[in-house]
């Protein structure tokens, strides 16, 4: 018998994936229920920009669709099926099809009008650069 070593913290964690992943299903709501599946993404932020790495192997860059509207920055896609393939002979089928949808709220302080994306080796990759803040301009009553 191997002994295992209790860790609290990782069942709040798994609360915590589990609430996250719950809400933001419910937060995008009827758009990503009509899609089958959904990328694993990382989301890296550097000094001057965001990075997205999605993973979608097997999709051609052309039935990707990249759009931002109101702050929300909207990843869509379609991994079609093999053409001709037949059920007959599948022991296991894991690999999904379909539709996918991940929707990202960014922050007001990226550049909208330079992100740009690129695909290579089935991950694409979203750059979206930083913009400075604003500065609070003082104006002078006369």
């Amino acid at each position: 018998m191997s002994l295992v070593h209790y860790k609290p913290v990782n069942l709040f964690n798994q609360f915590n994936d589990e609430m996250n992943r719950h809400f933001s299903t419910t937060r995008a709501g009827a758009a990503n229920q009509e899609h089958g599946w959904q990328p694993a993404v990382d989301i890296r932020e550097e000094d001057t920009r965001y990075l997205i790495n999605a993973d979608v192997p097997g999709i051609n860059s052309k039935d990707i669709e990249i759009t931002l509207e109101d702050g929300v920055l909207s990843i869509k896609g379609e991994r079609n099926t093999e053409t001709g393939v037949s059920e007959e002979g599948y022991r296991r089928r894991e690999r999904t099809h379909g539709t996918f949808m991940r929707q990202f709220t960014l922050p007001d302080t990226v550049d909208a009008n330079s992100i740009s994306a690129s695909a290579k080796d089935g991950v694409l990759e979203v750059t979206i650069p930083k913009q400075d803040k604003p500065v609070p301009k003082k104006i002078t009553v006369s």
